[in-house]
């Protein structure tokens, strides 16, 4: 029976070196840049075929400044927004192209669900804000983006 020191620190008993303790090594933090979501209705393509799960990424800055000189953009302001999430948007379903023509093809409710997630995850991965009651001076955090039916 092998016997250690509780001071001791732990060995790797195949080359007798001692492994350092966990909480002295630092861990190496990771950042989460993709994230998976599930349309509410769907992409539809040209063939019929629904797609609704897909991946977006966290936007760059230039995600951000690309499509400030784009002319379609430029003639219509709202176009940005197609243009941004063709950017940041990698995959929906098998499709990997994904391009304005395909944003533009989206349903409405699918859109606004994509503008809320594009906002929700580029803002620190939240849409709140601190506030103050201006009655009490209570503080307090409020969802910006607002709730969906059935989400507290």
């Amino acid at each position: 029976m092998r016997r250690t020191s509780a001071l001791a620190p732990p060995v790797d008993h195949a080359t007798g070196v001692a492994v350092p303790d966990a909480a002295v090594v630092p861990q190496r933090q990771t950042l989460r840049t993709e994230f998976p979501f599930e349309l509410p209705r769907g992409y539809v393509d040209g063939t019929g075929t629904v797609h609704r799960d897909g991946v977006m990424r966290l936007a760059t800055a230039r995600d951000e400044l690309v499509p400030l000189r784009d002319d379609r953009v430029r003639e219509n302001p709202p176009y940005l927004t197609v243009v941004l999430l063709s950017r940041v948007i990698t995959r929906i379903g098998s499709i990997v192209d994904v391009h304005p023509g395909v944003v533009e093809d989206l349903f409405a409710s699918d859109l606004a669900f994509l503008q809320d997630m594009y906002r929700q995850i580029n803002s620190e991965g939240h849409t709140r804000a601190s506030v103050v009651c201006p009655e009490c001076q209570h503080r307090f955090a409020v969802d910006l983006a607002g709730g969906r039916l059935g989400e507290s």
